[in-house]
């Protein structure tokens, strides 16, 4: 008889395995900081404007 295989299946963590490679701003992660808010507005403004007709 197989003992090892009897009971529930372990559940997932649902995390990544190596968080310090995914954040950012970290030395590992050669993307740098996340850009704020403001400069994520001011970019989507600026190509709305440059995609609308004359």
């Amino acid at each position: 008889m197989d003992y090892n295989a009897a009971g529930a299946p372990k559940k997932g963590k649902n995390a990544p395995k190596h968080t310090e490679h995914n954040i950012h701003g970290s030395s590992k992660k050669p993307f740098g900081q996340r850009p704020d808010k403001a400069e994520l507005l001011a970019r989507l403004k600026a190509a709305a404007e440059a995609k609308k007709p004359k």
